[in-house]
């Protein structure tokens, strides 16, 4: 079975890649802030967490796929994304060093959450393509006695600047993490239990996604 990550998010890729999964990538064609604010003017309401990820999510894969089903491929499509937040307020990419040092200084010794929405789409010749769509949520916990240094040591990587929330998990953030609760796989950029629980609803067995020697297919 064919996958397409409608994402160019390095995490995201690996994350596949860890589980048997060798995707191809496509950068979807949606314009994030218009489409949030194009909703939340006709809805006449700020979208909330989990509602913001799962529409950009949707959007995503939505036009992935409608570009790949124009081009006869058949397999399945993942979109994805995410957001952090902490204590009500939505903390996206910090962008600039500054942002992120004044982040991590706000976030040591507390908690937040990061939302993660995610859409997939099945995706067949002579067929409509059909969608399973979910939200994950997992708490993040940081350690309280990262020092102002650590914090400026990590910023100066860059590693920070252009991850939601200013963090990774997986990699040299890691270590100023204490505690995650929930799938910790959707703080990395997608709930892999979460993907295999929408795959299996629209038909498709998660094994018959693998791509590794001696894999069947049921």
């Amino acid at each position: 079975m064919r996958v397409c990550l409608a994402s160019t998010s390095p995490a995201r890729l690996m994350l596949l890649r860890q589980v048997g999964i060798e995707p191809s990538t496509r950068a979807p064609q949606v314009d994030e802030e218009a489409v949030i604010a194009a909703t939340e003017a006709a809805e006449g309401r700020t979208l909330p967490p989990d509602e913001h990820v799962l529409l950009l999510a949707r959007r995503k894969a939505a036009d992935v796929a409608a570009s790949l089903d124009a081009e006869g491929f058949e397999g399945i499509v993942i979109g994805g994304d995410s957001m952090f937040e902490l204590d009500g307020e939505i903390l996206g990419k910090p962008y600039t060093p500054d942002a992120a040092r004044a982040r991590w200084q706000s976030m040591r010794g507390r908690t937040g959450i990061l939302h993660s929405g995610h859409s997939v789409f099945l995706v067949r010749r002579g067929a409509a393509p059909v969608e399973a769509h979910a939200v994950a949520a997992a708490s993040v916990s940081f350690a309280a006695d990262v020092t102002d240094a650590e914090i400026d040591a990590y910023v100066a990587t860059g590693e920070p600047l252009l991850v939601a929330g200013a963090f990774t998990v997986d990699s040299l953030g890691g270590a100023f993490i204490e505690r995650v609760e929930g799938d910790p796989s959707t703080v990395v950029g997608m709930s892999l239990s979460t993907l295999r629980r929408l795959v299996r609803e629209l038909g498709v067995e998660w094994t018959s996604l693998w791509n590794i020697p001696g894999a069947t297919t049921p």
